[in-house]
């Protein structure tokens, strides 16, 4: 496995797992997707096998010291293999070096997978967001201090 920032080569890719990863209404059209990736403060980080796209994450610096984790997406059959934490471990270094000391995320309360993931990575809940996705699904606002 190769981690490496994502290039304008991997959208499509990025999308269509995107897609995979997420219910429809949840995963990112084209638009939100591509506008994430340009958004000022952005970076993305790709984990390819074989030079085939097999995860991604994106985070965006927000403002001094704050940064946000807008999503970690691993293909189905790469799940707890590292792959989620080796891209968590380049993101939140590349946080840390634009002088980001907290990271915050939002993940679904009833994703128990992602929960413990989130947890054993070091992310606290901190806040209920009721109906935050769809205006249906509740979901917690996480956050980790990066030092």
């Amino acid at each position: 496995m190769r981690v490496r920032e994502l290039d304008d080569k991997d959208f499509d890719a990025a999308y269509r797992l995107d897609q995979t990863c997420y219910p429809p209404g949840i995963a990112y059209s084209r638009y939100a997707l591509r506008e994430f990736l340009s958004a000022p403060g952005a970076r993305a980080w790709v984990a390819e096998e074989e030079e085939t796209l097999v995860a991604f994450i994106i985070v965006r610096q927000t403002g001094g010291a704050r940064g946000h984790i807008i999503t970690l997406d691993v293909r189905e059959d790469r799940r707890r293999r590292g792959i989620g934490t080796e891209l968590l471990r380049a993101a939140e270094a590349w946080l840390a070096a634009q002088g980001v000391k907290r990271v915050r995320l939002e993940t679904a309360t009833d994703n128990a997978a992602a929960l413990a993931f989130w947890q054993r990575a070091g992310y606290a809940t901190v806040a209920h967001l009721p109906r935050y996705y769809l205006a249906q699904q509740d979901a917690y606002r996480m956050e980790k201090d990066l030092g």
